[in-house]
């Protein structure tokens, strides 16, 4: 945890220490349109450094060792009841993608800026997950719903905001062009994984694990081996608390060879073309940002498959 921690001070010390700027007004004549897939090409973006937030973020950081969640506490509510509570609330906004891209600087100390993660599972590709599922996750991370003390702290309303804040970056989120190098595993049971998604995934997960946005069932494709291995452990051993109760009586009796084999199937799963960015992308919203400051990039060791 203390190297964790560390590693954090350092990426929002990077981020404090860009020059100072306001927040830019949205820019006239243009509105959620101008971060559609021709501005992901053209490298049109916002020169936006706004440094207030890192510094919040960096003040955060003491509170991650000790900050606990509202189930936590005695005679507290039902954490799900108050996640679906806001998820119904949310849902109801019409989001604002313009704000979701100055809201999503909170999000880019772990995420990196173009939202793809690192291969090695310790954080997931958000880019281009379903909006649906970004705004259901958070809001089981604030409500104390689904354990993750690094997630927590940035996730509640003081820092992230309040639930237009969730919409709004949703929103940005989903519309971000995923990476096309995602983690993938070792490739050699890739038949048995096809025959094993088409019995126990498919019907949730869609065909191309595309997900589905209307029961904010997550999309597989194009997600990091390494994060899929780590979800479905937890699932099923039942430490990953707002997982389908169905999703976990399903992979109970998976093998630890089924187990890759499908994960790997999964995580080849290509997007839509559309969805996915170009080679040397990077995220034009954020040109100043200092990448890879926590050195969340490491390339994980070749898996060991029994």
């Amino acid at each position: 945890m203390t190297d964790r921690l560390g590693s954090f001070c350092n990426a929002a010390q990077q981020l404090a220490a860009l020059p100072r700027a306001v927040r830019p007004p949205p820019i006239a004549g243009h509105d959620s349109a101008d971060l559609a897939p021709a501005r992901w090409r053209s490298g049109r973006g916002h020169r936006s450094r706004p440094a207030g937030l890192a510094l919040a973020a960096l003040a955060l950081i003491p509170m991650m060792a000790v900050a606990e969640p509202p189930s936590a506490a005695a005679g507290a509510e039902d954490p799900a009841a108050i996640a679906q509570a806001e998820y119904d609330a949310v849902m109801t906004l019409e989001p604002d993608v313009d704000n979701g891209r100055r809201v999503y600087l909170t999000c880019a100390v772990c995420h990196l800026p173009e939202a793809w993660g690192s291969i090695d599972g310790t954080y997931p590709q958000i880019a281009g997950q379903l909006r649906t599922v970004i705004i259901k996750q958070l809001a089981d991370f604030r409500a104390g719903n689904r354990d993750n003390p690094l997630m927590y702290p940035f996730s509640v309303p003081t820092i992230l905001g309040g639930k237009q804040e969730l919409a709004d970056v949703a929103a940005y989120v989903a519309q971000l062009p995923m990476t096309p190098h995602n983690g993938l595993g070792p490739g050699t049971d890739l038949a048995l994984g096809e025959q094993l998604y088409e019995e126990h995934c498919l019907d949730c997960h869609g065909v191309d694990g595309e997900g589905d946005v209307r029961e904010h069932i997550p999309a597989l494709a194009g997600q990091h081996y390494a994060y899929l291995m780590r979800q479905f452990d937890q699932i099923r051993d039942g430490a990953r608390r707002n997982a389908d109760s169905k999703m976990s009586q399903e992979i109970q009796n998976f093998t630890p060879a089924e187990q890759s084999a499908v994960l790997d199937y999964s995580a080849r799963l290509r997007p839509p073309a559309d969805k996915l960015a170009p080679d040397g992308w990077t995220n034009p919203d954020f040109p100043s940002f200092v990448r890879d400051a926590a050195g969340i990039r490491a390339r994980p060791p070749m898996p060991q498959v029994p």
